[in-house]
């Protein structure tokens, strides 16, 4: 008895001999079969149900088999396609398999078994491509970066770097200037992992000496050097089966720098002033602002240590370089802000959000935050360009921007016959505002 299948199959042959052939096989395999006989009534029966798979003649009555294969990959892409090719189509299958064919079948059939094996083949690579797409959705639909606002291209870049490796043990090298977010990135990756109900742990290798540092590192025994009262436990030991956040890795000297390689090497260590091997199971990421390849090039950093930990490097761009996300960002901070504070909402005018995403903001994701919670505590209603702490003078009004926006204001006083009032209500701004950029750029009143 044949396997009681789920499958349906479109078979598309004008040929009603070859057709029935077809039909009688499959059916006999437990398949569902419908049947077409021209590409009008293939794209008709595709356009009511979606088929599991289908197997088209190339030559058609009513025009090239492959105008059935072209429409198939067009609006069901996922459905397998297998092309029947008779004598001189040969030209035309290895363009149906260029265009996405499955596979092709020769006419006349040699055996019944040859269209068994192939079809059974084909509705096999589709089922494990299904739950391959099914996985991933789960995956997806499960990762999260909290508060990442990645609306730019490079950043969406990052991100889907970021959802690659998160789920892996891979050692993650994260680049980018101050106030980028760089250990927002490593938390984004350690909460999308395997170990994410394990430890993160976090140091900032900048932030302490060499002395210090390495005992925060490997911790170190009793007595181990002066004012050492007590054993102290390490941060690799704290983030043993966690993850462990290496700030600003190109701060570290020579000789950590080699006892960190060992490390990375060995999974095992000894704490200052001590002889027993300490074994760990760390997942490493680090960070830097520095451009470790010209530290290594310079003698400054170490290049092996550099290869280990460079595995899969990930480039957070500054905020000026994604300023298409400087008004979201902004308005995400702006709104924390507030609400920590128990305010309303605070919207912000198209002209402060335009001089919002032209600041070069050379702090970064941080300066624009602590902005935010500034403007969350003195404004109590819409942000204008005048509440701003950013002055004319400076980086937030390049010469080309102040050309810009002072064109604009000529171009629409102009438009407004000079009405003040119509003017700040064509550019999104208050009258008071207008009248403050009259004045700053020399516009007589």
């Amino acid at each position: 008895m044949p396997e009681n299948n789920t499958e349906h199959i479109l078979v598309v042959d004008d040929d009603p001999g070859f057709r029935s052939l077809l039909q009688t096989i499959l059916a006999g395999e437990g398949y569902t079969v419908s049947v077409a006989g021209t590409i009008a009534d293939a794209i008709l029966a595709c356009g009511h149900r979606q088929f599991h798979l289908i197997v088209s003649d190339l030559k058609l009555p009513d025009g090239d088999g492959l105008a059935v294969l072209r429409w198939v990959k067009e609006h069901t892409p996922a459905t397998p396609v297998v092309m029947i090719t008779g004598f001189g189509t040969v030209a035309s299958a290895v363009e149906a398999m260029k265009l996405g064919a499955e596979d092709y079948l020769g006419k006349p059939l040699t055996s019944p078994d040859e269209l068994r094996l192939l079809v059974r083949k084909a509705l096999d690579r589709r089922q494990l491509q299904h739950e391959h797409e099914l996985l991933r959705q789960d995956q997806d639909s499960r990762f999260s970066c909290g508060s990442l606002i990645a609306d730019h291209p490079r950043m969406r870049r990052a991100l889907e770097l970021i959802r690659k490796v998160a789920p892996t043990p891979a050692t993650v090298l994260i680049t980018g200037e101050s106030g980028t977010g760089k250990e927002v990135i490593a938390r984004c990756i350690f909460s999308n992992s395997a170990r994410a109900n394990r430890a993160f742990v976090a140091v900032n290798c900048a932030a302490l000496s060499p002395t210090l540092i390495e005992s925060e590192l490997f911790g170190h025994e009793k007595g181990a050097f002066t004012g050492a009262a007590a054993q102290h436990i390490g941060r690799f030991e704290r983030a043993h089966g966690g993850t462990l956040f290496l700030d600003e890795i190109g701060e570290l000297d020579a000789g950590l720098q080699a006892k960190l390689l060992r490390v990375l090497q060995e999974k095992s260590f000894e704490r200052v002033g001590g002889s027993r091997v300490i074994t760990v199971d760390v997942r490493i990421i680090a960070a830097t602002n520095r451009n470790l390849a010209q530290s290594v090039a310079s003698g400054a950093f170490r290049e092996d240590l550099y290869y280990r930990l460079n595995l899969f490097p990930i480039e957070v761009p500054p905020l000026r370089d994604r300023a298409t996300d400087i008004p979201a960002l902004a308005r995400f901070f702006l709104n924390r802000a507030t609400r920590a504070l128990s305010k309303p909402d605070l919207p912000f005018t198209p002209a402060a959000e335009t001089v919002l995403s032209q600041y070069t903001w050379p702090g970064n994701v941080r300066e624009l935050e602590n902005t935010m919670e500034r403007l969350a505590i003195l404004c109590d209603g819409p942000i204008e360009p005048d509440d701003l702490p950013i002055t004319p003078a400076g980086p937030a009004r390049p010469v080309l921007f102040r050309d810009i926006e002072r064109q604009a204001i000529l171009d629409a006083l102009q438009a407004n016959g000079n009405n003040r009032t119509r003017t700040a209500q064509q550019l999104g701004i208050s009258l008071r505002t207008l009248q403050y950029r009259l004045k700053d750029y020399g516009i007589p009143n």
